[in-house]
């Protein structure tokens, strides 16, 4: 089985310059976790996940430890969210983007997700996005093919 055998081939993407309203938005109306960030020219720049729109929400070591006070009350800290709403998401999404070609064997795109810790990479074709695959689909995928009678 190869990636292209599964991977989505209609892929939500958020322009660069997004705010995190509206990225939180996409990915809740869509009902997906994450998603490719793409430039004017439709290269893709990053990743950005719900894991992004959450880890933001929480200091930053440097800044615990610069005013643990502020971080105090956990109630106020969920107000956080409106403080940055209008924060680009290039501020918050990851930017080391781990991508794989179409015709690379399922278990080794399985395997760079495990490793990488990622649970989606953009499926390129010379330099292009032309799908996106998850670890859902992956293991899925292989558990169909190998577990149902």
């Amino acid at each position: 089985m190869r990636v292209r055998d599964v991977m989505q081939t209609e892929v939500i993407t958020i322009p660069i310059g997004t705010v995190y309203r509206d990225v939180e938005r996409v990915l809740r109306e869509k009902g997906i976790s994450g998603a490719p960030v793409v430039n004017e020219q439709g290269a893709v720049v990053g990743v950005v996940s719900e894991k992004d729109l959450f880890r933001i929400l929480y200091p930053f070591y440097r800044s615990f430890y610069e005013n643990p006070e502020m971080y105090c009350d956990l109630e106020a800290r969920e107000t956080k969210a409106s403080d940055i709403a209008d924060h680009p998401v290039e501020r918050f999404m990851s930017t080391r983007v781990w991508h794989i070609e179409p015709d690379v064997p399922l278990m080794r795109a399985g395997a760079i997700m495990l490793a990488r810790g990622i649970h989606r990479m953009p499926v390129m074709t010379d330099g292009k996005l032309v799908g996106i695959v998850t670890r859902t689909a992956v293991y899925r995928a292989v558990f169909e093919m190998n577990l149902n009678e």
